[in-house]
């Protein structure tokens, strides 16, 4: 061959490689997968760690701009960062104009007690917000009741009647 080197007896006879070795961008790929995975695992869910409630009915809530979580210290969150009631209701009178949709997402540990989770409710409700959702956990395995049978919910005793009315 002339003008041409011959690498250890190449029988191509002057022909193109035609083909393209993907091993070297299979293993960059997986490499960068790995490092992804790795790093999703901490900015995922940077929030605030509570027990929430279990619930079969429960589903997912879109992200909306005004999320109140109470935890056991007690503390009161918006939007992630520590806050007090009078400062929950100024951002609700600031960005009610803007968005008249403003939805509450409200998360409570699960030993919170229900009135202070009923006294937030309030607190958004007289705020002006109109819509307002509990948020609990929905991975949780309630066993189905047979067909045709009530629900297992206590219920307190009626109260007798008054002295002298009517039924």
């Amino acid at each position: 061959m002339a003008g041409g080197a011959d690498f250890g007896g190449d029988d191509d006879g002057g022909r193109m490689i035609a083909d393209i070795n993907v091993t070297p961008l299979v293993d960059i790929t997986l490499v960068l997968l790995i490092i992804f995975m790795v790093t999703t695992t901490y900015i995922v869910n940077p929030s605030i760690k509570i027990d929430l409630p279990k619930a079969a009915s429960g589903s997912e809530q879109p992200k909306t701009t005004l999320a109140l979580t109470l935890t056991k210290d007690p503390a009161l969150y918006l939007n992630g960062e520590r806050t007090d009631e009078p400062h929950v209701v100024q951002f609700i009178k600031d960005n009610l104009p803007a968005n008249p949709e403003l939805q509450a997402i409200i998360a409570a540990d699960k030993v919170v007690s229900h009135g202070d989770v009923v006294h937030i409710i309030d607190l958004v409700k007289r705020a002006g917000v109109k819509k307002f959702a509990i948020n609990v956990d929905p991975n949780v395995a309630v066993p189905s009741l047979p067909a045709g049978s009530p629900p297992t919910v206590p219920v307190a005793p009626a109260a007798p009647p008054a002295p002298g009315a009517q039924p």
